[in-house]
């Protein structure tokens, strides 16, 4: 199965002043997968395509102020973002900066009797019209890159 997209509603306990958020769902067969082995799984290791993109955003962002890297944290990194907060059926990833502040909250759920639901949540708070503009710029990459990165749970080929 595919991820699919999934209606969000706001205001969200992760990010309560968010503006914007989307979610991504994936039917895993099986069950077991922690939430922490969903985001490595998924954020852990991007294709090659993704990290270029990445790069060349930070690359952008760094001629205007912007962080190009992600600040540190107390309980690590998975991939490029700072983990917030984790638990076996969550994981909340993000930072804030002056444009915007972020999560991404990776969990996993029970769905039928033999799979589980993995999903990947992005909330965004914006400040300014320096954060409305780029949230407009990267969402239509943002909508291809996260079913992406979600059909990775899954394992080699989706």
């Amino acid at each position: 199965m595919k991820p699919r997209a999934v209606a969000i509603s706001l205001p969200s306990r992760h990010l309560p002043n968010a503006d914007w958020a989307d979610r991504f769902e994936l039917a895993l067969d099986g069950k077991g997968v922690t939430a922490a082995e969903a985001a490595e799984r998924s954020l852990g290791r991007s294709p090659r395509w993704v990290r270029m993109l990445l790069r060349l955003r930070n690359r952008i962002v760094s001629i205007i102020g912007l962080k190009s890297a992600a600040p540190s944290s107390r309980l690590g990194l998975i991939g490029a973002f700072p983990v917030v907060s984790k638990s076996d059926d969550e994981v909340v990833l993000g930072f804030d900066d002056k444009h915007l502040d972020f999560r991404i909250v990776v969990d996993v759920r029970a769905g039928s009797a033999v799979n589980q639901i993995v999903g990947v949540t992005t909330l965004v708070r914006r400040h300014n019209t320096l954060g409305r503009v780029y949230l407009m710029a990267v969402t239509p990459f943002h909508k291809a890159i996260v079913p992406t990165l979600l059909a990775r749970v899954a394992g080699p080929g989706g």
